[in-house]
């Protein structure tokens, strides 16, 4: 797919720049320096898995499956003692380049666009009669752009705000925009990480009622949201190794967080019932979110993702300033985010003793609440077919004993 998007662009860019080489893409200022570079190591790259791709499958083969990626891995320099380790270092480096053609791709596109002069959607048109809407932002087309190529150099706060102006508005945002972001992502520093205002507008964007899968999904592909939380930046491109997982690290959580939303909006009644009933009874809401957004942070580190997740966790809460009290619920959850699947599908329910060992970690309703909706919505993210019938009657049926062993009294 990378290939095929680099020929189509390379074809549009010789016929309507007539230009022979990219390079004189660079020097008309069409890329600069830093921006050439990375397409160049990107179709570099691409070619190169497709030339040992075809070596190593000894025809003409373009498709990049599960069986052929460790000896790619080899093949391409990404050793490690750990296969999986190996693979994982190789694909990650493989959407990444991907990832720079899709960016190089949109921005050549809207330059197409605005030569051609395409006209906005008359359905936009208010829009345009209601600027403060926009805030320090234009509609460009039919697309949010900045009023000033320096916008981002005089105010580092905005590579977020137009994400949450886009949100509100349901925008997209202009490539010129994304690539002068590109060219501004590290005014994304430390100081800006702790910038109360900073938090508050990525607190609006997991918690707007718009849902926050598809904003949150577009700023980790303009590097963004990787910047503003590094511990997300991690697992961006992650692989998972095992028979379930369908997504990567990062793509599984943002799919996750756009379940939960779907589950408030009562769009999954009939697949997880009791989720669907919990959640509106959860006083806790922004420590759900935030802690299904971290509840697989760390994966591919050396320990326990669960424990080095609930860390982060923490220091991200009160980075956001939570309270005390949802600091620890946030870092509780994290921790213990596989404890309901973990219970109700390895241990016997029957026995009272699991029961009582499981009340014993939850403790509370509001947690018991908080871990069942945390824990539908990561099962049923894992991928199409993983959730079913039999786990959901299970799950229901430890809450169901967990929670008249709360009321009882007995803890």
């Amino acid at each position: 797919g990378g290939l095929r998007d680099l020929h189509t662009l390379w074809w549009l860019v010789r016929y309507i720049y007539r230009v022979k080489s990219l390079s004189e893409l660079r020097q008309a200022g069409r890329l600069n320096d830093e921006e050439y570079e990375a397409f160049d190591q990107a179709r570099q790259f691409l070619w190169r898995v497709r030339i040992h791709l075809h070596y190593i499958a000894g025809r003409a083969e373009d498709r990049l499956t599960f069986d052929r990626q460790h000896a790619l891995a080899v093949a391409m320099g990404f050793n490690h003692t750990s296969t999986n380790q190996a693979i994982s270092r190789f694909m990650r480096r493989y959407f990444v380049a991907v990832r720079t053609v899709g960016n190089v791709t949109r921005i050549f596109c809207a330059i197409l666009e605005e030569e051609k002069m395409r006209k906005p959607r008359k359905s936009l048109a208010w829009l345009r009669n209601m600027p403060w809407k926009l805030g320090g932002f234009k509609l460009d087309g039919e697309r949010l752009n900045v009023r000033s190529e320096d916008a981002f150099e005089q105010n580092p706060l905005w590579m977020l705000e137009i994400f949450r102006t886009a949100q509100v508005n349901a925008l997209d945002i202009h490539p010129r925009a994304l690539q002068l972001i590109a060219r501004n992502l590290k005014r994304i520093d430390e100081p800006m990480r702790h910038d109360a205002a900073a938090g508050q507008i990525f607190l609006d964007i997991l918690l707007a009622e718009q849902g926050p899968e598809l904003t949150l999904r577009r700023m980790s592909e303009a590097g963004v949201l990787g910047r503003f939380i590094p511990d997300f930046g991690r697992v961006v491109g992650q692989t998972q190794f095992n028979m379930y997982h369908v997504y990567t690290v990062d793509e599984h959580t943002l799919v996750a967080l756009g379940i939960l939303r779907a589950v408030e909006k009562g769009q999954l009644k009939a697949e997880l019932p009791l989720a669907t009933e919990l959640v509106r009874r959860i006083s806790m809401r922004r420590v759900l979110y935030l802690a299904l957004f971290c509840h697989d942070i760390a994966k591919g580190r050396n320990k326990d993702h669960s424990e080095l997740g609930e860390l982060v966790a923490q220091k991200l809460a009160q980075r956001l300033h939570f309270s005390p009290e949802e600091v620890a619920t946030a870092a509780w959850l994290v921790r213990n985010h596989l404890l309901f699947s973990n219970t109700a599908f390895r241990r016997d329910l029957d026995d009272p003793k699991t029961i009582k060992d499981f009340v014993a970690l939850v403790r509370t309703p509001e947690r018991l609440k908080l871990l069942l909706v945390l824990t539908a919505a990561d099962i049923r993210a894992v991928g199409p077919s993983v959730w079913n019938a039999w786990k959901g009657a299970l799950l229901r049926e430890l809450y169901a004993r967990a929670e008249e062993y709360m009321l009882s009294g007995q803890i």
